[in-house]
């Protein structure tokens, strides 16, 4: 299995600066996506930070290790890399007065042969579309989703409330936080959407289904959901990677033949 991987973020229509960030490296799956906050830029600095910190350890990690490290060491390698990015923008936080209470939400994924894990902070998500079937694979943390998993909200009106937007957990807020791990199967066909909440807040999930159902490029793909959630106000930056598998069995076979292999 091998996976393409594309790209975009935008500042959308209301926002001056992004304060959302993406770092990628194709060479070894990884995708990392980081919705920051905090006032005076300070957001951008904390979603930089986490973005470039978990690049650089991460990739150099999986170099090394190659596809042989087991699903246990990459979850704990997940872990201790985006512990020390929290330690990173926490004491940031802590040491100039201008970047106090900055933090930042995260989603990234690790793409290797059949196996895909994710971790997550906050309300930026993944989803997966394999066939017709749409699925959220992360679950936000957030007090909307507190608010909808106690009953005291209807999806219907999830929508619509004024506390979609603030988070119970995130990355440098505070002096320790939970990375949620979860790992997945890939099938060949998998399409995987890495996004912030500027593109969610801004799409149902039927709508972005739709944009990822049409017969397009991952490029196209990515810049008609850009678009579309432009189109329905871009209140917030909008950031989108798409991964999608391919069996990659075909390509390995001919070049063994042709190495006589």
């Amino acid at each position: 299995m091998i996976y393409d991987i594309f790209t975009q973020t935008d500042p959308g229509l209301t926002r001056e600066n992004n304060e959302d960030a993406i770092a990628v490296d194709p060479l070894t799956g990884l995708c990392v996506l980081a919705d920051g906050m905090g006032g005076y830029n300070a957001g951008e600095v904390a979603s930089g930070m986490a973005t470039a910190f978990i690049k650089t350890e991460m990739a150099r990690w999986l170099e090394h290790t190659g596809a042989s490290a087991s699903s246990r060491d990459v979850r704990r390698a997940l872990e201790i890399c985006v512990e020390n990015a929290n330690h990173s923008i926490f004491n940031a936080a802590s040491s100039n007065p201008q970047y106090r209470g900055m933090g930042t939400t995260l989603v990234l994924g690790v793409f290797q042969g059949q196996r895909v894990t994710l971790g997550h902070i906050g309300d930026s998500r993944c989803y997966r579309l394999r066939g017709h079937a749409f699925q959220q694979l992360t679950k936000d943390h957030s007090l909307l989703q507190e608010q909808l998993d106690a009953g005291l909200i209807s999806p219907e009106h999830a929508h619509m409330s004024l506390n979609r937007n603030l988070v119970t957990r995130a990355l440098g807020v505070e002096s320790a936080v939970q990375l949620e791990l979860n790992e997945h199967k890939a099938e060949p066909g998998d399409l995987y959407l890495l996004c912030s909440d500027g593109l969610t807040d801004m799409l149902f999930d039927t709508d972005i289904a739709s944009i990822l159902l049409e017969p397009h490029s991952l490029e196209k793909k990515a810049a008609s959901l850009v678009h579309r959630a432009n189109e329905q106000g871009g209140r917030d930056n909008i950031s989108v990677v798409l991964a999608q598998a391919r069996d990659g069995g075909a390509k390995r076979g001919v070049l063994a033949r042709l190495l006589g292999k």
